[in-house]
């Protein structure tokens, strides 16, 4: 049995094979889901408990300790933050968690919204502008290289190597990205150190040199890998798959064109309705475990999908309705659960918001510049977002 994973019809539209999966059993064995024998968790209530298991482990160095990979990924990003357990994990994410409040981040809305609104500037109406390049892309890219400290002028090497580090079935191209982009983080961590300025990364230099909490050199490296990847790769997706959303969705966005202050809380059933995290980053189990009336083995790991479970009609009624009212969308697990939920999700919400609402408010005739059906969905099997939006002004 092959991965329903492996499917091309699957990039297109994932929430067929997500509702025969979880009619199967929202947890089972499926050989080959994640390019390896493993379970696959589809169910809302599962995948909720699976997310926040204190026996499913993180450690995936620990996994592969003394197995033959075949892979040249960097140190920096196959330890990092999200590949820790407690007490590690507890002490890193202390570390970097005041800069992604909701209060740090009402703080950063000015910056957030100058942003969007000089990246639309140029965009005039009855031309067809790419909303991926134009905007979804550059603006969370734009801001979390702000908030780190990374030059204007190596903003569009640090977005192509994180690019390159999702570029399913292409493990030379994966493997080379991580080194160049810790390569130059590390050298941007030498520089922060001889010149300190007020940004994040500077931050953390301080922090790794000074007394009480520390970091090691390799821990300071993988997190600004780790916050910068994570930082914008998701948030551009959920952009995307938001505005294609509600384009196809015209009496929907058609309410927050007229009340853009419904825009905050639409944003969870967007995310929701499609998330950008279609598979969480995976965990796997040092001893055996049972999660959702499922044994599962000591050594196999799991895989939580977040996009099939915000789908799941045992927990939202009508799951495959996009409806912008519904009173429990924050409930979804589009930044996940438990003590790995994303540590960025105010940060995150912030810029979905803003770019909806600078797309509705200047450009009231926006709409597909080809066929849903013919848009092209990037090669990932963790994240669920498109390649290219085209649309008329």
């Amino acid at each position: 049995m092959s991965s329903p994973f492996q499917d091309p019809d699957f990039l297109r539209d994932p929430y067929p094979t997500y509702a025969a999966l979880r009619r199967s059993g929202p947890v089972q064995e499926l050989p080959g889901a994640g390019h390896r024998a493993g379970f696959v968790v589809t169910g809302y209530d599962e995948a909720k408990q699976a997310l926040a298991h204190p026996g499913l482990s993180k450690d995936t160095h620990r996994f592969f300790a003394g197995k033959e990979t075949g892979r040249s990924l960097h140190p920096a990003v196959t330890r990092n933050l999200l590949a820790t357990d407690p007490p590690d994990h507890t002490r890193l994410r202390r570390l970097v968690t005041k800069a992604f409040t909701p209060g740090a981040v009402d703080r950063l809305r000015p910056y957030i919204v100058e942003s969007a609104d000089a990246l639309v500037d140029s965009w005039a109406p009855g031309e067809e502008v790419d909303v991926i390049d134009g905007l979804a892309v550059p603006l969370p890219v734009t801001v979390i290289c702000r908030l780190l400290g990374v030059p204007t002028a190596d903003r569009d090497r640090v977005r192509a190597w994180s690019t390159d580090l999702f570029a399913a079935g292409d493990n030379q191209r994966v493997d080379a990205a991580s080194h160049a982009l810790a390569d130059y983080l590390a050298a941007l961590v030498a520089s922060k150190r001889r010149t300190p300025d007020d940004a994040l990364l500077s931050a953390l230099v301080a922090v790794r040199d000074g007394d009480g909490d520390h970091l090691t050199e390799q821990e300071l490296v993988s997190l600004a890998v780790l916050l910068l990847v994570a930082g914008h790769e998701t948030t551009t997706a959920a952009i995307g798959n938001a505005v294609l959303a509600l384009l196809q969705h015209p009496r929907q966005s058609e309410r927050l064109r007229s009340d853009p202050d419904r825009i905050e809380r639409a944003v969870d059933e967007l995310l929701r309705y499609d998330s950008a995290v279609a598979i969480a980053t995976w965990r796997w189990a040092p001893e055996p475990v049972r999660v959702g009336g499922t044994d599962v083995p000591a050594g196999s790991p799991v895989s939580v999908s977040p996009g099939a479970a915000n789908r799941d009609p045992a927990r939202f009624a009508d799951p495959d309705r996009l409806d912008l009212a519904r009173e429990d969308a924050h409930a979804h697990l589009a930044f996940g659960h438990g003590i790995h939920r994303c540590l960025g999700a105010p940060l995150a919400h912030a810029e979905v918001a803003t770019a909806l609402r600078v797309l509705l408010t200047r450009f009231p005739g926006l709409r597909l510049g080809r066929p849903a059906d013919q848009l092209r969905w990037r090669h990932s099997r963790l994240i669920r977002g498109l390649e290219s939006l085209p649309v008329l002004l």
